[in-house]
């Protein structure tokens, strides 16, 4: 089994790229940032840390976790945050070692991060890391039009990724093993995807 990481900014199109492998054959992926939504409720005791290790309450008069609660805590205080990935960050590598072994028939999984580059707890995760980019201002345009959200909105959101947004710019990165540039049509990325599974399976068999 290898694991594959998807990655790339806001607006670069990696959940396309994450699709179209599901649709050729890569079906066993897991997708971090919805994970970690879901740990937050489903897992009550990795809530219950967060709100003990930042003194507030999480949740509403039912106990139901409010996320708008935690974005309002974090929202820029560093040291409020380092302390929520502390938690979460281990709680999210174990759910994600019980994916693969419910999926230890597959040969490839799929791991789909937009932050994963830039978060040192999961170094030694991926086997294979692919960058799906854009330029700036098009993973901006995208975004807003795809959220109907305003574009200093999302250009502001995308300041919380500095690295993606260097990587657009022209930046290398030696982790990254493929880049895919997303800045045509449907039709030319699902070319680009099919290219990249075959190069994949091509790096898996000199290995």
């Amino acid at each position: 089994m290898s694991v594959v990481v998807v990655t790339g900014g806001i607006g670069s199109g990696k959940s396309s790229v994450c699709r179209m492998m599901y649709e050729r054959g890569w079906t066993a992926q897991y997708d971090a940032d919805a994970r970690v939504k879901a740990l937050y409720v489903e897992d009550n005791g990795l809530l219950a840390s967060i709100e003990e290790a930042l003194d507030c309450v999480l949740r509403d008069g039912n106990g139901v976790f409010q996320p708008r609660l935690l974005a309002q805590r974090i929202f820029s205080d560093k040291d409020a945050l380092a302390t929520v990935e502390s938690l979460v960050f281990p709680a999210l590598i174990e759910d994600f070692e019980k994916f693969k072994r419910r999926n230890a028939g597959e040969e490839v999984i799929v791991f789909e991060s937009a932050t994963i580059l830039e978060k040192p707890q999961f170094d030694g995760l991926p086997d294979i890391v692919v960058l799906v980019d854009a330029p700036l201002e098009l993973r901006a345009s995208r975004a807003s039009s795809r959220d109907g959200a305003d574009i200093e909105a999302v250009r502001s959101r995308m300041a919380s990724q500095p690295l993606m947004n260097r990587l657009s710019q022209g930046e290398t990165d030696p982790r990254v093993d493929f880049a895919i540039c997303n800045d045509g049509t449907p039709a030319e990325l699902a070319d680009k995807v099919e290219e990249l599974m075959s190069n994949i399976h091509k790096q898996f068999i000199k290995k």
